[in-house]
């Protein structure tokens, strides 16, 4: 059973996404809260495995919510999934800088709402399609490191297919490989970039020029599709 947190600052929000939740036979919402403070008292009372954080909220907003509960000495530390009407780029960037394992709109819809909390709790990442190109978009023109020599030719494509929005399978049918040495690959490129998700393995690639803009990432249409894969999911 997957335990999550809500936090917003509307009442009518969060007892929609618990309505949505409380259909789902893997998914429990254990606990709410209105603003970034109480966020982070429910989060050290239930120790949910996800968090659903909005961005704007009273007292301490989502970003510096985020921020403490993914500090490294945090004593819990959930995955932490954005969920907003705002899908301004400038909070986007700010949030996978923070730690942010996902983004998701809150008109998103029920099954993408489920499948980012899954994804969250298994390691992965989402990201609404609607927010995909922003947020590529901004972190191609954003400064960040120079590219890391310690990654071997495979390793850099399975990172170019992950941060041009394959899924696991996609990347391993594209390069004759299992999963399982898939995942092996981006648990050691993990480990290399010292990132501390999916979310900013996908961003060092688009920061560092790895990742160039393709009609797969960039396009709208591509991009748009209502679906559970995004362009950072993993299956």
């Amino acid at each position: 059973m997957i335990r999550v947190l809500l936090a917003d600052d509307q009442q009518i929000v969060r007892t929609g996404m618990a309505m949505i939740l409380s259909v789902e036979d893997d998914i429990e919402v254990v606990a709410q809260a209105r603003d970034g403070l109480q966020a982070l008292e429910m989060n050290a009372l239930h120790r949910p495995d996800v968090v659903l954080m909005d961005i704007r909220m009273p007292r301490l907003n989502g970003l510096d919510a985020l921020r403490r509960l993914t500090r490294p000495y945090a004593e819990h530390r959930p995955q932490v999934v954005m969920v907003t009407t705002f899908d301004d780029e400038e909070y986007l960037a700010r949030a996978v800088e923070a730690g942010a394992c996902g983004f998701i709109l809150k008109d998103s819809g029920p099954r993408l709402l489920a499948e980012a909390i899954r994804a969250a709790a298994a390691g992965d990442a989402m990201v609404s399609p609607s927010i995909t190109v922003r947020l590529l978009r901004r972190l191609r023109t954003s400064p960040g490191p120079a590219p890391a020599t310690g990654l071997s030719p495979r390793e850099e494509e399975v990172v170019l297919l992950l941060a041009r929005g394959m899924t696991n399978s996609e990347i391993a049918a594209a390069l004759g490989i299992t999963v399982g040495t898939v995942k092996t690959h981006l648990t050691n490129v993990q480990a290399k970039l010292t990132a501390r998700n999916r979310v900013e393995i996908a961003a060092w690639a688009w920061r560092t020029g790895l990742a160039e803009p393709c009609a797969q990432t960039v396009s709208p249409v591509a991009t748009a599709v209502p679906s559970a894969r995004t362009g950072l999911t993993s299956r």
